[in-house]
């Protein structure tokens, strides 16, 4: 099972090409691989939770420097009804 280490370390590789292609749009790196790219956090993560669960994942902005989040920053997750 990749930990988080791997993710960022696939998505540092994919960088450039994400960064030509997808700029300002959220990635989800998941299995050092790209799951998807999205036009808002929130889709990001919606993504990720419903396919990945607790992880691990990476979601990311591309092209933008990645900011340190402490634990508690919550976002709401998508509810059984949508």
């Amino acid at each position: 099972m990749a930990n988080l280490d791997d993710e960022i370390a696939a998505f540092n590789g994919m960088k450039a090409e994400l960064e030509a292609k997808h700029s300002g749009e959220w990635v989800v790196i998941h299995g050092q691989a790209l799951a998807g790219t999205f036009h808002s956090f929130q889709q990001a993560a919606n993504l990720a939770i419903k396919n990945f669960g607790r992880g691990p994942y990476l979601i990311r902005q591309v092209g933008v420097a990645s900011v340190p989040m402490p634990v508690s920053v919550l976002f709401s997750l998508p509810n059984e009804t949508g």
